[in-house]
């Protein structure tokens, strides 16, 4: 368990560095892709986000409930 939460932060480190380094030197071509991101954003939130996740999409009052 501990070796794979190493691991993780490793892996996290090394995408944060290589990030960075990325868009240093191509911020104008990552500035010029970003309204195709936000574009591609809308649908994967409609599709990820909400509708019954977690079992809370049936919010009907039940006759016991009303007192």
């Amino acid at each position: 368990m501990i070796l794979d939460r190493k691991w993780t932060l490793f892996a996290a480190s090394l995408a944060v560095i290589f990030a960075f380094f990325i868009l240093r030197e191509h911020w104008q071509h990552a500035l010029g892709l970003a309204p195709y991101l936000l574009l591609l954003a809308c649908p994967l939130m409609h599709l990820f986000h909400g509708h019954g996740g977690h079992g809370h999409a049936d919010h009907r009052i039940k006759a016991d409930d009303i007192t």
